[in-house]
């Protein structure tokens, strides 16, 4: 046996470890994450083997396993593997071989299940070690544990020590997880999240219909400078200012000056927590509360007070949130989605490849059919240059738009490095598309919960206009429709359809009288009946069809052996995070289909 310890995987792992089980196309996330550095001379092609050899030693979690249907996992000897390690050869070791390399490398799928959960790849220009790329799944290492990888193995090239504090391993602080500050920070999240409008970028921007996502970068000098000067100014962070003028940016866009934003925390206030490789990262609800003709030093002051606030729930169990989220959702009749999520690389990375650094750089990759519900923000500050890796739903932004999003915020940057006020406008800039109305919840589309409804069989005609503080709908039905069965309908695409609402009141044609409570559905298909026992053989012995996975107690921990439990039963076609969503079992299981070869009753 090489196994030298076994236990749960921390609540932050649980998320990991069921996101890997979403198909790559529907992840936004990136997984594996992947950095470089470069060999310091007179380093050699052993050395860089050595080095890598001592941080397996050191780091259980360069040895760690997971079971790929239980959340649980498992600490190797040393030696358990050879290495993961290969070596290339280029014909020089520069700037953009370097970002293509690690791309690749990112590129390669990492098993967890059953080897290590990273890889390394050694770059030879002329037979010399000239940089190492590593790429770490996120199950066991996020992007902070893979920046101390990486600094930990160049300071072991120059012939530095490591830290003399002991690493820690997730399975070090299972026990130490404090339930009752998990729970007051997902009754924050979701309190912020009723609290907050959803849609906020859609009315202002995008593609009709759009389904898919735009990747950009852009990489500035002069926004390296720019930054420095208005965070001296402000007294705050980089990550602070730039948080703040991503804020900035979306009023002015759309007007609203309340939403909410998900920022990434890393869980790393005690020393020894800083210098181990694991995974503790995850995201807080930024409360973003600005003032009509508020000039950016209080936009700034607004932001900081907000993230140190939200800090304080940085520790809780995803996987129960997200339960807790697609039940909230259902109930509200309404997908509610933070406006920005950011994430910021705050850690210095000394290690990367010295780079001769001239004015911006800028790429973007569409994607239609790889869909996105938000607007995601990566920042770093490295070697005299601010990257920016925007990702954002094509229904949010156009390509156009998304390029000038960033050109638009270094912009501000330099303006406000100059001494600009730059107040917070009262109104939008852009007006909102024709079809959108600002309900309580956040903006909706119209036209698009028509659609959605006519798309029920049975529907003949359907209207679909606000009332007060409600939406209405008028439908003219075939005569055994009931408004439960069209309520029902809308919130099964609340997570396939952006920017729709599930109406308050359905007046029908011709009337009917509608039963009291929503009866238990049973299954009914082959489909239905495989889905239910299922659902039955993780969670409750009941299974009603009318409801989602979360109604019936079951959370994300369970869905990779429910998929798994499908798959024996001859059936295939939902996706891990159409489970977790709002989508009920009935709706899920009419996308069920029998796996190649099988054959099953109908």
């Amino acid at each position: 046996m090489t196994v030298t310890r076994s236990g749960p995987l921390t609540w932050v792992q649980q998320w990991h470890w069921y996101e890997r089980t979403i198909p790559a196309p529907r992840r936004v996330n990136p997984t594996p994450l992947a950095d470089h550095c470069h060999i310091p001379p007179p380093a050699t092609v052993a050395d860089v083997h050595v080095a890598l050899a001592s941080l397996t030693a050191r780091h259980e979690a360069l040895r760690t396993t997971v079971d790929p249907l239980r959340p649980i996992q498992h600490v190797h000897r040393a030696d358990w593997a050879p290495l993961p390690v290969d070596y290339v050869d280029v014909p020089a070791a520069d700037a953009a071989t370097l970002a293509a390399a690690t791309a690749a490398l990112a590129a390669r799928p990492i098993d967890p299940e059953r080897n290590p959960p990273w890889l390394a790849r050694v770059l030879l220009e002329a037979g010399k070690p000239r940089a190492v790329l590593l790429a770490a799944h996120h199950v066991v290492i996020d992007g902070w544990g893979l920046a101390v990888m990486i600094n930990q193995l160049h300071d072991h090239l120059r012939g530095d020590d490591g830290p003399a504090e002991a690493p820690t391993h997730p399975l070090d602080t299972v026990a130490a997880q404090h339930l009752e500050r998990a729970r007051v920070a997902e009754r924050e999240w979701l309190m912020r999240l009723a609290s907050n409008p959803t849609g906020v970028l859609a009315p202002f921007g995008g593609t009709d219909n759009g389904g898919g996502r735009h990747r950009l970068q852009h990489r500035s000098v002069d926004a390296y400078d720019d930054l420095d000067r208005v965070a001296r100014r402000y007294r705050v962070s980089p990550e602070v200012v730039v948080l703040a003028a991503l804020a900035h940016d979306v009023a002015t866009r759309t007007g609203e000056h309340r939403f909410l934003a998900s920022v990434v925390v890393s869980n790393r206030g005690r020393a020894a927590l800083r210098t181990s490789v694991d995974v503790r990262a995850l995201t807080v609800p930024v409360q973003i509360d600005l003032r009509p003709g508020a000039a950016f030093g209080e936009v700034v002051a607004s932001v900081a007070a907000a993230s140190a606030t939200a800090y304080r729930h940085g520790l809780y169990r995803p996987a129960e949130l997200v339960a807790a989220w697609s039940r909230m959702d259902r109930r509200r009749g309404v997908a509610t989605v933070p406006t920005i999520e950011y994430n910021c690389y705050s850690w210095p990375r000394d290690y990367l490849v010295p780079t001769q650094n001239t004015g911006s750089a800028n790429w973007i990759s569409s994607a239609p059919d790889e869909p996105c519900d938000t607007l995601y923000v990566d920042f770093s500050r490295d070697g005299g240059v601010v990257t920016l890796d925007v990702t954002v739903g094509d229904h949010l932004l156009d390509a156009g738009q998304a390029m000038a999003l960033a050109g638009r915020l270094c912009g501000l940057l330099r303006a406000l490095a100059d001494g600009a006020e730059r107040p917070v406008p009262a109104r939008s800039h852009t007006p909102a598309a024709a079809g959108w109305w600002r309900a309580p919840q956040g903006w909706v589309s119209l036209t698009r919960i028509e659609d959605v409804l006519r798309g029920h069989p049975g529907v003949l005609d359907v209207t679909v206009a606000p009332s007060e503080e409600h939406l209405v709908a008028h439908a003219r039905t075939a005569s055994d429709l009931t408004a439960g069965d069209l309520h029902r309908h809308v919130l099964d695409h609340l997570g396939e359809v952006p920017g729709i609402l599930a109406p308050g009141c359905y007046v029908l044609s011709p009337a009917r009288v509608e039963s009291d409570g929503i009866p238990l559905r049973p299954p009914e298909t082959s489909a239905e009946r495989a889905l239910a026992a299922a659902v039955a053989a993780v969670g409750p012995d009941a299974v009603d069809m009318n409801r989602c996975l979360a109604d019936h107690g079951v959370t994300l921990v369970a869905i990779p052996r429910l998929l798994a439990l499908l798959h024996q039963s001859g059936f295939t076609g939902i996706a891990s995070d159409e489970l977790a969503g709002t989508a009920s079992l009935g709706h899920l299981a009419a996308a069920l289909a029998p796996l190649p070869g099988r054959e099953t009753s109908p």
